[in-house]
């Protein structure tokens, strides 16, 4: 299935519909009264988050999506049927924005929570609806109200824990397929992947956290070279990203110091919030090290790179290292995952979490 993280879409809601003017007319009842009902209101168009999705390839497809209108009031206190709604449903992590303004409409982070796009237009009344004590006869009625329109940009950000970055070859595609169940494209050649890849690494039976692995970054990305910056959103929402650097380029003229700088160089350019996130080095391709000389190496890459944060040497071919690297990030994530709030709501300090029963319900 072709990846695709950018969609424009135009959603109509429904009218209301109109109401009735009617009045009751049957033999020996003279004065009957009004009997016209009021219009159906029109369908809305809501958005919900799925988890069996992972692109948004039915938008760039189907851009348009109308509800219908609502029925028309009818004589006989005949109130008009509502219409039905639309649900949309995208991928999680989907960020929906209106597409004059720019605004952020929504975010689809909860599974099947329905988000309201555009509102469908309420129904007119009919004359039933005007009926007083001194006005018996009314003549009145009122048109259905219009439902709301609006054109939307559609944006993906996966929501993964833990993002991969690196240059082209680095090693990001073996190393997400020896750790998890992702099976992404690996070839000797750069740039084949082309677009993010999500994968989940189990480190035991109840324990997992989601890995992405994004198109590689080189130097003048922010230009446009290569893949440009297209796909660095997908990391935006991670809690970790795994500097990949490969310790045995194919060409002797490469410096792996150089490529890293480049690397931190590009993605502080695109955003200075991702630039500022949590980031491990790990050092890959030390098979292709001889192991007299790999302590040295490191050690000098470390002090050309000017790195103090924790470092880790694997080998994504022959799972060297994965192990503790894959343990120490689960920790890492759940330990973020488990923060506890610093205004906790006074509600639940002394409920009895052992019961149930015990626990207050929140407002919504």
């Amino acid at each position: 299935m072709k990846f695709v993280d950018e969609a424009t879409i135009d959603v109509i809601a429904g009218n209301g519909g109109n109401g009735c003017m009617s009045f009751r007319r049957e033999k020996f009842i003279p004065f009957g009264g009004p009997n016209g009902g009021d219009g159906g209101r029109g369908g809305s168009v809501y958005a919900v988050g799925s988890r069996n999705l992972n692109t948004l390839i039915d938008y760039r497809y189907a851009r348009r999506h109308e509800a219908r209108n609502g029925e028309a009031g009818r004589g006989s206190d005949q109130y008009g049927a509502a219409a039905d709604d639309i649900v949309l449903r995208m991928p999680m992590g989907t960020i929906i924005r209106d597409a004059e303004t720019d605004e952020v409409l929504a975010e689809l982070l909860v599974p099947d929570e329905p988000v309201l796009l555009v509102k469908g237009g309420d129904g007119g009344f009919g004359n039933l609806h005007f009926k007083t004590s001194t006005n018996r006869a009314p003549r009145q009625k009122t048109p259905g109200w219009p439902g709301e329109q609006k054109k939307l940009k559609l944006e993906l950000r996966v929501l993964a824990d833990v993002g991969l970055l690196g240059m082209p070859n680095a090693g990001k595609s073996t190393l997400i397929s020896a750790v998890s169940n992702a099976r992404p494209k690996i070839a000797d050649y750069p740039f084949t992947t082309l677009h993010p890849n999500l994968g989940v690494v189990r480190v035991a039976a109840e324990q997992s956290f989601v890995i992405a692995d994004v198109p590689g970054l080189i130097e003048g990305a922010a230009e446009g070279a290569g893949l440009g910056h297209r796909f660095l959103r997908h990391l935006q929402r991670t809690h970790l990203l795994l500097h990949l650097v490969d310790m045995a380029p194919f060409d002797e003229a490469v410096d792996p110091v150089a490529q890293a700088k480049a690397i931190v160089a590009e993605l502080k350019k695109y955003d200075p919030e991702l630039h500022a996130k949590p980031r491990w080095l790990v050092l890959n391709k030390i098979d292709m090290i001889p192991v007299d000389e790999r302590e040295k190496r490191v050690k000098d890459f470390i002090k050309r790179f000017k790195w103090k944060g924790p470092v880790f040497e694997v080998s994504a071919l022959t799972r060297e290292g994965c192990e503790p690297l894959m343990q120490a990030v689960y920790g890492h994530v759940s330990k973020l995952k488990n923060v506890v709030p610093d205004d906790p709501d006074p509600r639940f300090e002394s409920a009895d979490p052992a019961d149930p029963r015990d626990l207050p319900v929140r407002d919504k």
